[in-house]
């Protein structure tokens, strides 16, 4: 339950990339010694990863936000449908079991429904490393004699596909070379993790990989990089509101993309080196704009944005090239006033004065953050429904817009 029309000021810190969190759990497949992972977001798709983990015979402790993960007595190589339905970036560990196991059965991911995400890289990838990959009763089966080092070109840039085969590249003998490789800081964020538990990767942050195999990797403590898709989404919710939010703990490097369409906007922007400030104007300017692999504008924060441009004085144009079904909250804004016209994969917003409150229901993670900035821009009470969808991508989300001024509370239905 939100009322809208407060102005969020304050500051606030970020959480550890939910991105980059749970593929470097999965990582920890790889590695028979104890592992320490600092800044880990309590989140509930870190709860699910830690259930899967947990079923394969990892033991798991946690610390505050710190996990102890040890994966020495994992002796499974099938994951259980139960869990692995419930967030897409199951399909993380895939990799990781085949490379230890030689053998993985895996399920197909579940997780938001925002269109298309093709599992035929991964299985193109595990193909070109030397396993045989079947498809049966909705189980992706992958087995091996041995990985051999190959050069593998990855379609559409994809992430998944990217941390994925260089997670299993790690054990293949000889050298593996990414060409297309995704650059997002979480795929980063996994390499650096795995160069510092012993493996060999170059060009980390390039669209070209080399992985040169080893025999094993070691543990040890590594700290996650923090989440720029939650600062992202606080610093829209300020500047939406007309408010003055800062978010420390974040490289603006993250978000170059992001923060340049907020400066066309008429958004105020200061960065340092690892906090980003907005101040916003009250006069919100349109603008046009297209998602894009890192380093452009993310997909992951196309809802938020449009819920800022909803009320900005002008026509804005999105186009997302990412995902196909990214748009399936615009039914939920035009419930509170917007007026935001959808065709295929291009939405036409055109500014309005006010948004009015209204019981909406958020589809998706992302989604759920854009109307929750909508509700926080709205005249009135509104209710956001859908809050397991929220938990799964934002820690302590309630409360943190709480301590920056919005009156905001959760609510039995």
């Amino acid at each position: 339950m939100i009322r809208g029309g407060r102005k969020l000021q304050g500051t606030i810190t970020a959480s550890g990339a939910k991105n980059a969190a749970l593929p470097i759990m999965a990582a920890c497949i790889l590695i028979k010694d104890e592992v320490r992972l600092d800044r880990v977001p309590d989140i509930t798709d870190v709860h699910v990863m830690t259930e899967i983990l947990q079923y394969l015979g990892a033991a798991i402790k946690k610390e505050n936000d710190t996990l102890v993960i040890n994966c020495s007595g994992i002796d499974k190589f099938k994951a259980p449908y139960e869990l692995v339905k419930k967030i897409h970036a199951s399909f993380d560990i895939t990799g990781p079991l085949l490379a230890r196991f030689k053998e993985a059965q895996v399920p197909f991911p579940g997780g938001c429904v925002i269109g298309t995400r093709a599992i035929n890289f991964h299985i193109d990838g595990f193909a070109a490393l030397g396993a045989q990959v079947g498809l049966e009763y909705g189980y992706l089966k992958t087995r091996t004699d041995k990985l051999v080092g190959t050069r593998f070109y990855v379609g559409r840039s994809s992430v998944g596909a990217t941390k994925n085969i260089m997670m299993t590249a790690c054990f293949a003998s000889g050298v593996t070379i990414l060409e297309n490789a995704a650059r997002e800081p979480e795929v980063s964020d996994l390499a650096n993790f795995l160069c510092a538990m012993g493996a060999r990767i170059r060009g980390i942050g390039t669209p070209i990989l080399e992985i040169e195999g080893v025999e094993s990797l070691h543990g040890g403590s590594y700290k996650i990089i923090s989440d720029r898709i939650e600062g992202g989404t606080y610093l829209l919710a300020g500047a939406a509101t007309g408010g003055d939010v800062t978010v420390r703990g974040l490289s603006p490097h993250f978000l170059e993309g992001f923060l340049d369409r907020l400066t066309s906007a008429g958004i105020l922007v200061e960065t340092g080196a690892d906090f980003v400030r907005v101040v916003g104007n009250p006069e919100v300017s349109p603008v046009d704009l297209m998602t894009a692999p890192f380093p452009g504008f993310p997909t992951d924060l196309q809802a938020p944005i449009v819920a800022l441009l909803a009320v900005a004085k002008g026509i804005s144009i999105v186009q997302e090239t990412i995902f196909d079904g990214r748009f399936n909250y615009v039914p939920e804004l035009r419930r509170m006033g917007a007026d935001i016209r959808v065709a295929d994969r291009t939405a036409v917003i055109r500014g309005v004065p006010m948004l009015t409150g209204a019981p909406v229901e958020s589809p998706d993670i992302r989604a759920g953050g854009g109307l929750v900035i909508a509700g926080l821009v709205a005249d009135g009470y509104s209710e956001v429904g859908g809050l397991e969808f929220l938990h799964r991508g934002y820690e302590h989300f309630e409360e943190k817009l709480a301590s920056l001024g919005a009156e905001i509370k959760k609510v039995k239905s």
